[in-house]
């Protein structure tokens, strides 16, 4: 693992991301999901920063990324980095790049004086879970998370 480095994404390298997007959703049976365009994450990653991207790079090519903003616990009184997505390309896995991209971010949030860095992972998805516990993560069974998307998200800022 020593060919691995890491590099934050540019603006030219939106549709790299995407691409990382939708071999992701691919992954997790949401590819019809994915409605976002290199011009939105242009927008929304590198015009307003509202969030990051690093690769992990083998040899200079990328072969994974991680995708994560910040969140706020008001517990802690200090920002967190919430993990949105993670992604290894499937034939650089078992190669250990996955938990690389992981120690990164737990290096980059504690640089930052976050308090945690936290994600989600799908009911479903029992090889990352196994990888995120054999890593000693907690998960929060005791919260369910929710969402309001759409015409429902549209519909509830009208009342």
């Amino acid at each position: 693992m020593n060919s691995l480095t890491f590099r934050y994404a540019q603006e030219q390298d939106s549709n790299l991301i995407l691409q990382f997007i939708k071999e992701l959703a691919e992954y997790e049976k949401m590819l019809d999901k994915v409605v976002a365009t290199p011009e939105l994450l242009k927008e929304w990653i590198f015009k307003n920063k509202k969030a990051e991207v690093i690769f992990a790079m083998e040899n200079g090519k990328e072969v994974g990324f991680a995708l994560f903003f910040y969140n706020f616990s008001t517990f802690l009184g200090r920002a967190g980095i919430y993990l949105e997505d993670l992604f290894v390309k499937p034939d650089y896995r078992k190669k250990g790049y996955g938990k690389a991209l992981l120690k990164k971010l737990a290096q980059i949030a504690l640089e930052r004086g976050c308090g945690r860095l936290e994600w989600a992972c799908l009911d479903w998805n029992k090889p990352s879970i196994d990888f995120y516990l054999s890593l000693q993560a907690k998960p929060m069974d005791e919260w369910t998370v929710y969402r309001l998307t759409g015409k429902t998200l549209e519909n509830i800022a009208k009342d």
